[in-house]
């Protein structure tokens, strides 16, 4: 890159004037600090390659524009800072790079702090080509920042940020102080990789400010940055202050919108959202005063409401800083929205949110829907916001908008790879050329692929017997598949999983696992596991507290996981009360659950049991959970229970759909406290469908926060009650759709 050979130029001329620098080449610790008491305007301090393992990091000092201090690696990417590690800079003018955090994590609540202590903040310096990469705190709801950012007119700019799954936001730029109000700071041309679904509140990728301090500007500028798959929560972007920039960033199949949250003034421009099909993908979401939103592009978005392509909410009368402020004086103009779900305007309107937008433009934009759906959703008063020259070519109006015409069109996609309307001016300009990630982040250090987790290794033949599926699985490396045969497969020994592991036997059948310890298997850190053709049998296994075929360990896990089941039998798991086939922890959490085609006998727990946050702070076991073609007999618990309590609004899920499945006899044991065939507490995405229920307890549904979607169509239950919804916070009546059900007595609920 230009710039990185701008600064080792620019290193080696200060190497060659020793009048004017000095330059110190440090193989330990004691060596670093020694040479950090010393530093001066000009001088540099290279860390010997290697580990370095518990090293908190402090560099401050006087430096100068031209001669700036220092601290870089002996080569890039080769100097790895480990353990219980930390950044901390304050002075003027000073440069960091080539540093990898990995490993470890900060024993304090940053990784790099832009300030040494409160007195000695960080003025015009910069860290550029630095690595954080899964530097978690061990218990993913304990909470830190990645960089939190101080002082005046420093600069981030060309690191790679990748897998932060602890609470916390990843970048926070901090206004809490005089000293770092009105900062102008730089934001340029970093890497923020993959954000795993945090399953609470606090999982956004950036940050400018708080609710407190959202009435100062901070001007802060945040341009050509690639937000990949970061997916933390609703809020990828979280921007409270004023007269900020978001500029030609790139937001590629990320969950959520950069949010105008607190704060007024902000410009947002020349952006560009790919969602390419993924659920909850959105774009902008304004709210407050004096926004700008104009020549954004966004395509294939599937966010509703507040994570739509373009969101434009309702507002608090006389709002306290930390609620909505109504829109007045927004413009938004020249913006594409192509192959989306949803516009929304006047959003989250209810009795609180009662101020619809005012004074507002929105003009010259291209609205392009997705299916069959609402596209446009007005859900207040809009005469507030003056509607000109916008083209509607695809999709349908809740309600007729002037200054909305309809006029089909044939889109192309131009060299730039973006889509264009023929014949049609209106939407984002023709030369916006998108950052890509090649021109983003560090050449040194690989970006994460995409696709399957599993089937990523080599397969591997077990042969039947005792023990030999323990002593294989022990050897396998990651993205491994075990290939079993006919037989029967002995495990006397817990198995754990700290990687993705397959596990298949024939097709036809016949491969028998026999499980003597409480759990057959015990899901760790980096751990997933996909099981298909085979059978599990639970008879052998003790009468322990906690019994499950598969459960997440005792501490907490800091990466997600996935678990599968295709074409799986599991039967005799009936030694104790609660015998569960998945059990999900405290501090543990999947992407995804999926049973499919499996059939489940003599149970007397749960087949999941995701219900282990309970404190009621809107945290949660399970993105999604996905049930079909599969049979549930003598299942004493609530087959399926997963719950999400509180009322925070950051998140997407869980999400819970059942299809073409039956269930016999389940849920009806005197130890099943909830005395229901399956309980969805705070579920806000529910489809049951195609299923059938005989004699066995009702399903319950609560509803908590939010607008939850619920839909139970086309089940038939026999000698079952019909489901039970409860609205804890709603007032008006159950919000769940209900159709074509029959129940006992053939009426149709």
């Amino acid at each position: 890159m230009v710039f990185r050979f701008a600064l080792i130029v620019g290193i080696f001329i200060a190497w060659a004037s020793p009048a004017q620098s000095a330059h110190y080449f440090v193989k330990n610790q004691s060596e670093y600090f020694e040479a950090a008491k010393k530093v001066e305007a000009g001088d540099i301090i290279i860390l010997a390659n290697g580990e370095w393992r518990d090293f908190e990091i402090v560099l401050t000092g006087q430096g100068t524009k031209t001669k700036p201090i220092t601290l870089i690696s002996e080569e890039p990417g080769k100097v790895l800072i480990t353990g219980q590690s930390n950044l901390r800079i304050g002075g003027k003018h000073i440069l960091v790079t080539g540093l990898v955090f990995r490993n470890g994590y900060s024993p304090t609540g940053e990784v790099i702090s832009f300030r040494w202590t409160k007195k000695d903040l960080a003025y015009d310096s910069r860290v550029t080509e630095v690595v954080i990469d899964h530097f978690n705190k061990p218990d993913r709801f304990e909470s830190d920042y990645w960089v939190g950012m101080y002082g005046k007119r420093n600069r981030f700019d060309h690191n790679h940020l990748v897998g932060k799954s602890n609470k916390g936001v990843t970048f926070a730029v901090r206004l809490d102080s005089k000293d770092s109000q009105k900062n102008y700071h730089r934001i340029d041309h970093n890497y923020f990789g993959p954000r795993p679904v945090l399953g609470s509140n606090g999982g956004e990728t950036l940050r400018i400010g708080t609710s407190k301090y959202s009435m100062f500007n901070s001007h802060t500028l945040v341009e050509n940055n690639f937000f990949d798959r970061c997916d933390g929560e609703v809020e990828i972007i979280s921007s409270k202050s004023g007269a900020n920039t978001y500029r030609g960033n790139v937001f590629f199949e990320s969950s959520g919108t950069l949010t105008l949250r607190h704060g007024d003034g902000n410009f947002v421009e020349n952006n560009v959202f790919m969602g390419n099909g993924k659920d909850h993908t959105g774009g902008i979401r304004v709210i407050n005063r004096d926004q700008t939103i104009r020549n954004n592009y966004m395509e294939g978005l599937r966010g509703t409401g507040f994570s739509s392509a373009l969101t434009v909410m309702n507002g608090v009368p006389n709002s306290p800083v930390n609620r909505y402020v109504q829109v007045d004086n927004a413009v938004i103009e020249n913006n594409s929205v192509v192959d989306s779900r949803r516009i929304t305007f006047a959003a989250g309107a209810d009795k609180e949110r009662s101020a619809p937008p005012v004074n507002s433009k929105f003009s010259g934009n291209l609205l392009n829907g997705f299916g069959d759906g609402t596209f446009i959703k007005v859900q207040d008063d809009i005469n507030g916001i003056r509607f000109t020259d916008n083209q509607l070519t695809a999709g349908n109006m809740e309600k007729p908008v002037a200054g909305i015409t309809a006029m089909p069109a044939t889109l192309s996609r131009a060299d730039n790879g973006l889509l264009y309307p023929e014949g049609l001016t209106v939407g984002a300009s023709r030369d916006l050329k998108p950052v890509t990630r090649d021109q983003v982040g560090v050449t040194w250090y690989a970006k994460p692929a995409t696709g399957d987790r599993f089937g990523k290794g080599k397969d591997i033949a077990v042969a039947p017997g005792e023990d030999s599926l323990t002593e294989t699985l022990a050897a396998a490396e990651e993205g491994d598949r075990l290939v079993l045969s006919v037989g029967d497969y002995v495990v006397n020994k817990l198995l754990p999983l700290d990687k993705a592991i397959s596990i298949a036997g024939p097709a036809e059948g016949g491969a028998k696992i026999i499980f003597a310890r409480p759990s057959l298997f015990e899901i760790r850190e980096r751990g997933s596991l996909s099981l298909s053709n085979l059978l599990i049998d639970g008879a052998l296994a003790p009468d322990s507290v906690g019994n499950a075929v598969i459960r997440t360990t005792s501490y907490p896990i800091q990466s997600n996981f996935v678990i599968s089941l295709d074409r799986v039998n599991i039967a005799n798991l009936d030694v104790n009360k609660s015998f569960h086939v998945i059990a999900l922890g405290k501090s543990s959490f999947a992407d995804r659950v999926t049973i499919k085609n499996s059939n489940f006998l003599n149970i007397s727990g749960s087949i999941i049991q995701a219900a282990a946050e309970t404190e009621d702070y809107g945290q949660y076991n399970a993105e999604y959970v996905s049930i079909s073609e599969s049979n549930f007999k003598d299942i004493g618990g609530s087959v399926f229970n997963i719950y999400r309590g509180g009322r925070d609004e950051s998140t997407f899920g869980p999400h819970f759909s059942l299809s073409e499945s039956n269930f016999l006899n389940v849920g009806k044991s005197g130890n099943n406290a909830s005395g229901a065939a399956m309980v969805l507490h705070g579920v806000q995405h529910s489809d049951i469908r195609k299923s059938n229920f005989a004699d066995s307890a009702p399903i319950k549904i609560v509803h908590t926060v939010g607008r939850p979607q619920t839909r139970v169509a086309q089940n038939i239950f026999s000698n079952t009650p019909a489901p039970i919804v409860e609205e804890l916070i709603w007032t008006g009546a159950p919000r769940a759709k209900m159709s074509d059900n029959v129940v006992t007595d053939g009426t149709e609920k």
